[in-house]
């Protein structure tokens, strides 16, 4: 597994990986910008932290894929 793989702008799973990261981050900022219910905020951490697990599988997903120049 190589790091440098992970970068693949042709392949639409490095665009889901960096999407899905994002919408991540934007959560999490939104989870400490702005006052929340509880339930509401329950919720986006849950839909935050799926997101990021989701978006490292992807990761994974794209070091462990064959190099594209073979």
């Amino acid at each position: 597994m190589k790091w440098s793989r992970v970068f693949q702008p042709r392949n639409p799973v490095f665009w889901m990986m960096v999407l899905l990261n994002l919408l991540s981050s934007v959560i999490a900022v939104m989870l400490v910008s702005m006052p929340l219910a509880t339930g509401v905020r329950v919720l986006l951490a849950v839909f935050a932290l799926g997101n990021a697990a989701f978006g490292v599988g992807l990761a994974l997903r794209l070091m462990r894929s064959p190099d594209a120049q073979a």
